[in-house]
This record gives structure tokens, C-alpha cells and sequence, in this order.
């Protein structure tokens, strides 16, 4: 399974972004899906999660600004990112928690993967 995301660039304070990022492979099923960004000398820290039931989870700094949404036939995720500002800086990552089949297994086993990273820059 593999997750490739897109999306990420270069906009001033104020502007609008819309990640992507669509999971490719065989997987019995998603639990979750979500981003997580890492600014330069800093940890990397959620910036929001959706269930396959569609419950969405924010970090406090983007809420009201960015929405996160899923589209479950096409395996995909997204982060529509509104009002961004220059602490909104950082390569964001996309991650799954998922269930798939393993050969040493005879029931689905939990896994978890990440995306490249896109880096956003938002500029004042």
C-alpha cells in the first residue's frame, strides 16, 4: 500500500490549498485517514483525522479553517485549507490506519503507512 499525496505550494497569508492524497494497493479496509504536518525544527503533529463513518478530528489551530474530507470509492483524502497563515508552514504528511490481509495471518492485521510529504509554504 502506498500513499502519494499532491497539492502542496507556494501562497500568500490568507490564501487557499487542497491536499490530496489517494491510497493505492489492496486493502481489506481504511479506519482512518489523516495529515499531519512537520515545521522546520519542529515535531511532526496532527492537523486533522476523518473515519471511514465520515467523524473528523482537528488540532485547535486549524479549526474553522481547514476541512478534511475522504471519498471512499477512490481511496482518497483530502484538506481543503483555507485562511492559511505563515505558521501554517510545514511538509504535511498523509497517513492510513488500515486492515489488510498477511500471509502469516488467517485474519486481517492492522497497518499503518505514510505519504511523501508536499511541502506548504504560506508567505505574510
Amino acid at each position: 500500500v502506498q500513499l502519494q499525496a499532491s497539492g502542496g505550494g507556494l501562497v500568500q497569508a490568507g490564501g487557499s490549498l487542497r491536499l490530496s492524497c489517494a491510497a493505492s494497493g489492496s486493502i481489506f479496509s481504511i479506519l482512518v485517514m489523516g495529515w499531519y504536518r512537520q515545521a522546520p525544527g519542529k515535531q511532526r503533529e496532527l492537523v486533522a483525522t476523518i473515519t471511514g463513518g465520515g467523524r473528523t478530528n482537528y488540532t485547535d489551530s486549524v479549526k474553522g479553517r481547514f476541512t478534511i474530507s475522504r471519498d471512499n470509492a477512490k481511496n482518497t483524502v483530502y484538506l481543503q485549507m483555507n485562511s492559511l497563515k505563515p505558521e501554517d508552514t510545514a511538509v504535511y504528511y498523509c497517513h492510513l490506519d488500515g486492515m489488510n490481509w498477511v500471509m502469516t495471518s488467517t485474519r486481517p492485521e492492522y497497518f499503518e503507512v505514510w505519504g511523501q510529504g508536499t511541502l506548504v509554504t504560506v508567505s505574510s
